[in-house]
């Protein structure tokens, strides 16, 4: 994946990220099918949709570089309308038995994001429910990475995130500029290694990498 920088439209998305054209037409169709849908659905702020490729595709894509090839089984909490988790899934539909597990608790958003799996063939299955449900712990289990956006502040992030992990599970979770007031406030309940990485989408923003998580 090339350095940061602006990602003005898709062609400007596939130039820098290096994916195949059979990816980015999913990926299109992806954009497109995103289009469609929020004139009767607020799957995105409006305000972005002028700026999609940047704000919602590549702030997905820089995630699947950031963790191990190896990895094939990641949940999405709070996929809304699937970023980062089916982006991710998209781009790694070359990668034998990968598998993205989305929760969502919206049915509508939902029912978008499993016709947007049909579309493209992504190895992605919805859930739909609450992330803390029993039900869903169940159905989707321990994972290998856990990835989340704009789903909540840490602290209780981790806490939604905590029975996802096993032990040598890596949360890849995008935060803004309040990271270092809910690190200390995470800090008073939560164990972890983190590390920050500048977001290749977002100036200011930071991609959190948590390891080894823990109750204190």
């Amino acid at each position: 994946m090339g350095e940061a920088g602006q990602v003005l439209d898709a062609e400007s998305f596939f130039r820098q990220s290096h994916v195949s054209r059979e990816t980015m037409e999913r990926l299109s169709d992806y954009e497109s099918s995103l289009r469609k849908w929020q004139r009767s659905i607020n799957l995105v702020s409006k305000s972005t949709l002028d700026q999609v490729w940047q704000r919602h595709f590549w702030d997905s894509a820089q995630l699947f570089e950031l963790a191990p090839s190896s990895a094939r089984k990641w949940v999405d909490l709070g996929s809304g309308a699937g970023f980062p988790g089916l982006v991710i899934a998209i781009m790694a539909m070359e990668r034998p038995g990968f598998e993205m597990h989305l929760v969502e608790s919206d049915q509508r958003k939902s029912v978008f994001l499993r016709e947007v799996i049909r579309l493209t063939g992504a190895p992605a299955q919805v859930h739909t429910g609450r992330i803390e449900a029993p039900e869903t712990l169940s159905a989707v289990g321990a994972c290998e990475i856990v990835t989340a956006r704009a789903c909540a502040p840490l602290g209780r992030l981790l806490g939604w995130a905590e029975p996802y992990f096993g032990t040598d599970t890596i949360g890849l979770f995008l935060k803004g500029k309040n990271l270092v007031e809910e690190l200390t406030e995470a800090r008073k309940s939560w164990t972890f290694t983190q590390t920050d990485l500048p977001s290749r989408a977002e100036e200011g923003a930071i991609v959190l990498k948590v390891e080894k998580l823990g109750r204190d």
